[in-house]
């Protein structure tokens, strides 16, 4: 069992969701979504923010069952096993340890737009440059001693940065929608929709919608650490993705508005910006606002970073717990209560990241696709568990959940076919990197009892290589060979993820964890009752 203290609230892990989803993703999410989109983009933001909602509510209620740190890497190793738990706990720390070095490159991205030549030299238009680079290590160890004595820290650091950002967003949208708003904007420089409703799916999975809202599993990850994660943690799920929602569809509409006819001569395709609002702002004589902007341009990316710094740790005690990783690295801190050693690992991961990828442009639609992966197995697991687990505490019982949950999953496969051909068959291939780790530890375990393991998660492994088949034959919208036209592709994919859905739920089984669980509760019960 952990060892950890559960001292954080309603407020401060609303707060936690908020400062995690409030990152980079509005710096950039915006214009990026414009280029793809033009004024559609819009409905890429509201779209995104229904997908996610449906997702969330399932781990709502998974982490309220299981209130335990890194808890969104051990939902399919309760339901189906091992195969399918070490495949989700693997693309899911892939897709959030990877988004700290790329918040701290966001900030020395915007920091190049600093009316300083030094400050110039950071960034090449297309990438950072060794002393951006060495900026952005920089911050990225800020992150990690802001996380290594004490939560109590980090919660109260990030709760203060996380009010900061929510007030900083809504005033570059008031601010920019009083200077220069043009309603022609919307239906300018090719309409409403210059690229087709395509576009507007593809922004969804590829353009910073979904990687913006990643953050949402941050108070899900800290459950084990929250009080009465019954009603805290749905609480913050929901509430972060709604108030995130709505200011993205904000700065969205101010974004629009706002961009002038000489940076949109080429199309929306067309607008190069460096620091996307900043520039706006600049470009509309707001310079108090720039200013603001450029400070901001660090405390956003900083939070979300601070955030994901003490929530991949509780990933990798998740992981080793399940069997996945040294136990070494799931070690706590007697006295901090902090798993610094996991701490240790996840930071020589993210400087390989650091290294590999120079930009914000360059990593954000790869940890988009890898987010939706990891965003599968979690509607399956928790209407398995209901029949697996029948005898599970479940302090949130989730009213529509036969409905939400393969509306979930049928939303998540579609916006992983949306994100193209072959960017979305070339990040399900690195999920599937990660399974030689998993037979290795397998085996170090044994094989006894292995066919019933592989046998619960031979539909998520199918479902994969199954994805990049569609991916391939279907549209050309969507990168594909055309075998398949536009709108039947999306069909299909509809409708065999269902199949894949309902298979899923029938391949779990009462695993070894649940038993434990089942055990340990009907332990404390009678301990109360002899209490009482």
């Amino acid at each position: 069992m952990q060892n950890l203290n559960r001292k954080l609230g309603t407020f401060a892990l609303t707060m936690t969701g908020v400062g995690s989803i409030i990152g980079s993703g509005w710096l950039f999410g915006a214009w990026k979504a414009a280029k793809v989109a033009g004024p559609a983009a819009i409905f890429a933001w509201i779209l995104g923010m229904g997908a996610i909602l449906l997702i969330g509510l399932t781990y709502a209620e998974l982490g309220a069952m299981f209130p335990l740190s890194g808890g969104a890497v051990r939902y399919a190793q309760y339901s189906h096993g091992s195969l399918t738990g070490f495949m989700a706990g693997w693309a899911n720390w892939i897709a959030i340890v990877s988004v700290i070095p790329i918040e701290a490159e966001a900030s020395i991205q915007y920091m190049s737009s600093w009316p300083w030549h030094w400050a110039h030299t950071l960034y090449t238009g297309t990438a950072l440059t060794t002393p951006g680079l060495l900026c952005a290590a920089v911050l990225v160890l800020v992150y990690f001693f802001i996380n290594y004595w004490t939560l109590e820290l980090f919660a109260r650091v990030n709760t203060l940065i996380t009010v900061f950002k929510l007030a900083i967003p809504a005033l570059t949208a008031i601010g920019l929608l009083v200077a220069g708003f043009h309603p022609g904007n919307f239906s300018h420089y090719g309409g409403f929709v210059p690229n087709g409703w395509a576009s507007v799916l593809t922004a969804i999975a590829t353009s910073g919608v979904i990687f913006a809202f990643n953050g949402f599993q941050s108070p899900v990850n800290l459950a084990g650490e929250a009080k009465k994660p019954n009603k805290t943690v749905p609480r913050a799920v929901l509430g972060s993705i709604f108030i995130a929602g709505v200011i993205y569809v904000l700065l969205q509409v101010a974004f629009i508005g706002s961009v002038k006819p000489d940076m949109a001569a080429h199309g929306w395709g067309g607008i190069k910006l460096n620091s996307p609002f900043a520039d706006l702002a600049m470009a509309w004589g707001l310079n108090w606002l720039a200013v603001v902007l450029f400070a901001d341009a660090f405390v956003s990316p900083s939070g979300t970073g601070t955030t994901y710094t003490a929530t991949t740790s509780r990933m990798i005690v998740g992981m080793t717990e399940n069997g996945w990783f040294p136990k070494v690295f799931g070690a706590v801190h007697p006295f901090y209560k902090i798993p610094r050693r996991a701490m240790l690992l996840n930071l020589a991961v993210e400087y390989v990241f650091l290294l590999l990828f120079h930009g914000w442009d360059q990593l954000s639609s790869v940890i988009s696709v890898a987010t939706i992966i990891s965003y599968l197995t979690s509607p399956v697991a928790v209407v398995s568990l209901r029949k697996t687990g029948a005898h599970l505490h479940r302090p949130l019982k989730l009213k529509g959940l036969r409905w939400i949950a393969p509306m979930a999953f049928v939303a998540a496969s579609l916006i992983l076919h949306w994100a193209k051909w072959p960017l979305n068959g070339e990040v399900i291939f690195v999920m599937l990197i990660g399974l030689p780790i998993f037979l290795y530890y397998q085996g170090k375990d044994g094989w006894s009892g292995f066919g019933r393991h592989l046998k619960a998660g031979a539909w998520l492994v199918a479902y994969m290589f199954y994805m990049m088949l569609m991916a391939w034959l279907g549209s050309s919208e969507f990168g594909g060979i055309n075998v398949i036209p536009y709108g039947w592709d999306m069909v299909v994919v509809a409708l065999s993820s269902l199949v894949f859905y309902y298979w899923g739920i029938h391949s779990g089984f009462t695993t070894e964890h649940v038993e434990r669980v089942e055990a340990e509760f009907h332990q404390s019960t009678q301990a109360t009752q002899i209490l009482a």
